[in-house]
């Protein structure tokens, strides 16, 4: 059986300011494409039967430039519903609310089209992309990739383990970065994580593309 590919898109200008970005659907920055560039060595070697991908233009893109094709969107790798607080940092957020923890607290509401979600919710919906990734996993010997965002991705894996989706706050993923889940001994494992090139090498991959070009 093949493992779970976990694709976190690249760099956007909120995660780099630390502003929380769910449904606001914004491009990556240059250095975002870079790192989604920079996947495709790392996920050359591997045979990826089913690639699943958030409809956000940034995972979108990511799974582009990254090399993956035969895509499809998936509603459901949509990234943590953050409400009301859409945009606004944690250290902005901690000024009116000291003690607040999104893994355990969820968010406060929001628009019609954006509500938010609690941690729970989040869980369940992890919990039928799971249903679907293992599914195919067990149809055959191929990898599937999901191309997702940082809180979705860390509650999928939480609950790939059997943990509570407030688990995820124990794995930190950054953007434009690989991890796999698979198994040991019949039991649900990472077995690699927040994989990404050095941003040297990166940086002399990209120019040597444009020399060629």
């Amino acid at each position: 059986m093949g493992e779970l590919i976990l694709v976190r898109h690249g760099e956007t200008a909120w995660s780099l300011s630390g502003q929380h970005t769910s449904r606001t659907d914004l491009p990556m920055t240059g250095r975002g494409e870079s790192e989604a560039r920079s996947l495709a060595p790392l996920l050359a070697e591997r045979r990826i039967g089913l690639t699943l991908v958030s409809p956000l233009t940034r995972a979108r893109r990511t799974a582009e430039l990254a090399g993956l094709d035969r895509l499809r969107i998936t509603p459901e790798l949509r990234e943590w519903d953050y409400g009301g607080y859409e945009g606004v940092t944690t250290a902005e957020i901690l000024r009116s609310r000291p003690d607040w923890d999104l893994w355990t607290d969820g968010v406060a509401p929001g628009p019609a089209d954006g509500p938010g979600e609690s941690p729970g919710e989040v869980g369940h919906r992890a919990d039928r992309v799971l249903a679907e990734a293992l599914e195919a996993l067990r149809s055959g010997e191929d990898d599937v990739a999901l191309v997702s965002h940082g809180h979705f991705l860390r509650v999928l894996t939480a609950r790939y383990l059997a943990l509570a989706p407030a688990a995820g706050a124990l794995f930190q993923l950054t953007t434009g970065t690989l991890s796999r889940l698979g198994t040991e001994h019949g039991r649900p494992v990472i077995t690699a994580w927040n994989l990404a090139l050095p941003e040297s090498v990166r940086l002399h991959t990209t120019r040597a593309r444009e020399d060629v070009a």
